[in-house]
């Protein structure tokens, strides 16, 4: 009988490593279903929470955040691109690529999570599916609405969320209490509320890992 386990994910839709971890963590889920059954609840982490509505360049962005030069810039979107392509998703990156704000979103996944069956994790694929794949900006409305509608949850009750402020202390709430249990960086991925992995780790490190908390749960 697979033990059951729950995880909290956070991270941020304009993240590559969250997809990356996400979909390694998918797989070692897969691979250890015999072993864990997961409940997978997605927290909100604004990697730019200052972000004006239109965004910025992505190489821009990166340079002025973290330094480098345009080159090293353009070589790490390239190993990005390959490390996403790992774990069969499209990361579409090009020179004139933007990052978003995405606190709508978060408030979004947040009545997801509410919703049930499902949603949350549905919406967060196609989220990440609308950024890095499409090229969308995810604080449109428009496209916040079409991700909502493809992950099977009611357009008219999204775009109600939307049009108030509704859920935006709630997410403000989470970010503050995963930041002061001392999560500064993402994605990171708490199981059982003791359990953390840092990064976008491969499918192999999450099997291994998930491996050995069920045997640990099993010896308890």
């Amino acid at each position: 009988m697979p033990k059951p386990i729950k995880i909290d994910f956070m991270s941020d839709i304009s993240c590559p490593w969250c997809v990356i971890g996400l979909r390694g963590l998918e797989m070692a889920l897969e691979r250890t279903r015999d072993l864990v059954s997961a409940d997978i609840h997605f927290r909100p982490f604004e990697l730019n929470p200052t972000m004006a509505k239109d965004g910025e360049n992505v190489g821009e962005h990166v340079m002025r955040k973290y330094g480098g030069t345009p080159e090293q810039s353009a070589a790490a979107r390239e190993m990005i691109r390959d490390r996403a392509a790992d774990v069969g998703f499209a990361i579409n990156f090009t020179a004139d690529s933007r990052v978003y704000n995405t606190f709508d979103a978060h408030r979004l996944l947040h009545w997801a999570e509410l919703e049930g069956n499902g949603h949350q994790q549905a919406l967060k694929h196609r989220l990440f599916e609308l950024y890095f794949s499409e090229q969308r900006d995810p604080s449109d409305h428009d496209v916040l609405l079409e991700a909502v509608t493809d992950a099977g949850l009611d357009r008219q009750a999204a775009s109600e969320v939307l049009a108030s402020d509704r859920y935006a202390e709630d997410v403000r709430r989470a970010e503050h209490l995963w930041q002061s249990r001392g999560v500064h960086s993402v994605p990171a991925i708490v199981i059982n509320d003791r359990y953390l992995i840092s990064g976008g780790q491969p499918p192999d490190a999450f099997e291994q890992a998930l491996r050995n908390i069920a045997a640990e749960l099993t010896d308890a």
